[in-house]
């Protein structure tokens, strides 16, 4: 499907007495403007397509990723996204999967795989843990498009190529669409994506597509 992103805010400065000393001293201007993030950016997403969103943070990637799962969800597309997972404080063999053989299939599939992390919860978890265990609660909803938020931040660069390699083959698999962000630029290997999108400050933003 294709559809058209354009985002912008009405931006305003508080006049406190530091702020005008600082706007005199680097020469800033202090009036209230528009601040523009995208600006009639075409955008097409087809099902079963790996799209792989990188930029500076701040720049406006999760914009994105609202004004894309927004779109998809006009559209009549089932989407989940990694910033609604809210994991329940029972062990991960519990979390996941119809049955055990389900559950251990869906935590190795990113990153979780040791015995004895099957049994442990939530909150017994490092951070990048965790994010591979919302992630794995993605690859458990019965959904048409995934998105994944700060996808690999947390991990190391070894971690994130595996879960990177292996959700995306796992989404290709089911014909799944798959939208990730992040500030990292090292995936494109390992997710193999349709459409690469590198979001820039303001409404700057450069799009490729590998045919």
């Amino acid at each position: 499907m294709k559809f058209t992103v354009s985002k912008k805010f009405n931006t305003s400065v508080e006049r406190t007495k530091r702020v005008i000393e600082v706007a005199e001293s680097f020469g800033l201007g202090l009036d209230d403007r528009e601040f523009i993030l995208f600006e009639d950016f075409n955008m097409e997403i087809n099902q079963g397509d790996v799209v792989y969103i990188t930029g500076q943070s701040g720049s406006g990637k999760t914009v994105l990723l609202k004004q894309c799962q927004a779109a998809l969800e006009l559209d009549g597309r089932n989407v989940v996204n990694i910033d609604d997972v809210v994991l329940k404080n029972v062990p991960l063999v519990d979390q996941v999967g119809k049955d055990t053989k389900e559950a251990l299939g869906i935590l190795s599939r990113v990153g979780l795989n040791d015995a004895y992390l099957f049994i442990r919860t939530p909150n017994e978890l490092s951070d990048g843990q965790r994010y591979r265990l919302r992630l794995a609660h993605l690859l458990n909803q019965p959904a048409d498009v995934w998105i994944a938020d700060e996808f690999g931040a947390v991990l190391d660069r070894i971690t994130a190529k595996i879960v990177a390699f292996s959700l995306q083959k796992h989404a290709r698999k089911l014909g799944k669409t798959l939208i990730v962000a992040t500030t990292h630029t090292d995936l494109v290997d390992e997710l193999g994506p349709d459409t690469s999108i590198v979001k820039r400050f303001r409404e700057k933003v450069e799009i490729s597509h590998n045919e």
